[in-house]
């Protein structure tokens, strides 16, 4: 029993030791992870928000393959149905979505300072069916004309706005603007009810097939494609060649020129970046297709955007994904990206005090044993030149009551060698006052 109270108080004695020298160092510690913290980035939010178009449209479906991707990292991403890419730009200005799909040419850099763009995803070729028989050579035939350019907040409506504008064509010409598009506006235009219909849409989607079979309707090649290109730089001039839609019905029967804007991503400048870096490697899966529409062009691209480059995307499109989400799940990669902060000076502090703190425990443990031999060599100093029977007397008390007091010094075991070597010089002196005290009593 005394044995195991004995093991015991050394222990409390030895943790008691520890705290008192590795003391400051841990307040030192904690002060310093206290400090760095306050430049730790929070944590990136668990729901993430995109402005699509309709639930009929390209953007909506792309969106369901985003939510899937990203759900896979414990992101939910909530999809927002609008009227367009006017709408979306509105939305992300407001701060009420997070991303959102804009089509180029709507929104202008200057007019949103707070909008970066992400990539461009893809071309949408702006198509003009009309019915057979109406020719069209150039945007000054349609007036007079009864045509649908979209609803009011689409893409669509925007940049046909600009082309009527370039050619000089309004509401005065005759021109009458109706507010419909896709199936609502091809049903239109099959029914006769309206002599043109403008879309910005896939070229491979299903209702431009259709309306390339259906003998009441053509498709307008635009002869001055390159010129709108050179004006508006956010436009392409590419061909849909022929055959490339169904080679076995040969659809489209020739090449068509036509204009295209590109679909982009855009988001807010608050949007998290460890939430950018996830988002391009998810439009990099969805996107990086081949299109009937693009040869030499790869997609996602940092080109043909409104809105600056923003800086995740930047670092991605040069270097990759980030290293860490390369090989760790998004939640740990993006954890000890946000603590790289902590970690560094933490780093800078510890190495200093590993070197400092041991050196210090040790002269903190010796420091009880070592204090006794300054008594030791003071005694044996002063008895040097005086030995007689009183002082040697006197001297052989002091001895033995330091060794009482050097027996109840607690040390961890392994500083037990200096304690007993400590002893053993105490009794070596006694001895030698004690073989002088009987060399003074023979006197």
């Amino acid at each position: 029993m005394k044995k195991s109270k004995a093991k015991k108080s050394r222990s409390r004695k030895t943790v008691k030791d520890v705290l008192k020298i590795y003391g400051f160092g841990i307040f030192l510690f904690v002060v310093i992870i206290a400090v760095a913290y306050q430049f730790v980035q929070p944590a990136p939010p668990r729901v993430l928000t995109i402005a699509t178009a309709s639930a009929e449209g390209a953007y909506y479906s792309f969106a369901g393959e985003y939510k899937e991707l990203l759900a896979k990292e414990k992101i939910d991403l909530k999809v927002v149905k609008t009227s367009g890419s006017v709408e979306n730009i509105q939305l992300l200005q407001a701060g009420e979505v997070d991303v959102a799909f804009v089509q180029g040419g709507v929104g202008k850099a200057e007019d949103f300072p707070d909008l970066v763009g992400l990539a461009s995803l893809y071309l949408e070729p702006l198509v003009i069916f009309v019915r057979r028989g109406i020719e069209i050579e150039t945007f000054a035939d349609f007036a007079g004309k009864r045509i649908a350019i979209g609803k009011e907040g689409s893409g669509t409506r925007q940049i046909v706005q600009q082309l009527l504008d370039d050619n000089k064509l309004d509401t005065q010409d005759a021109l009458e603007i109706v507010p419909l598009d896709g199936e609502e506006g091809a049903k239109a235009l099959l029914a006769g009810d309206i002599d043109a219909l403008f879309m910005v849409i896939r070229a491979d989607a299903d209702i431009v097939h259709e309306l390339f079979l259906d003998n009441g309707v053509e498709l307008v090649s635009l002869a001055r494609a390159e010129a709108y290109s050179r004006l508006h730089k956010y436009l392409s001039h590419i061909v849909l060649v022929e055959g490339v839609l169904d080679m076995a019905r040969n659809v489209p029967a020739k090449d068509y020129h036509l204009i295209a804007p590109a679909a982009t991503l855009v988001a807010t400048t608050h949007i998290h970046p460890a939430l950018v870096d996830l988002l391009m490697q998810v439009i990099t899966k969805v996107h990086d297709k081949a299109s009937v529409l693009t040869v030499d062009q790869h997609y996602p691209s940092p080109e043909n955007l409104d809105f600056p480059l923003s800086t995740e995307a930047q670092r991605f499109f040069k270097h990759g994904p980030p290293f860490l989400q390369r090989y760790l799940p998004f939640w740990a990669a993006s954890l000890i990206d946000r603590l790289k902060f902590m970690i560094l000076p933490l780093i800078a502090l510890l190495i200093p005090l590993m070197k400092v703190l041991p050196p210090t425990y040790r002269w903190r443990i010796r420091s009880r044993i070592y204090r006794w031999y300054d008594e030791l060599h003071d005694l044996d100093m002063q008895l040097k030149n005086d030995e007689n029977i009183a002082t040697l007397t006197e001297a052989i008390t002091v001895v033995n009551a330091m060794e009482q007091e050097v027996r109840e010094i607690e040390v961890p075991l392994s500083y037990s060698e200096e304690l007993y070597n400590l002893r053993v010089h105490i009794d070596l002196l006694r001895s030698q006052f004690i073989r002088a005290l009987e060399a003074q009593h023979k006197l």
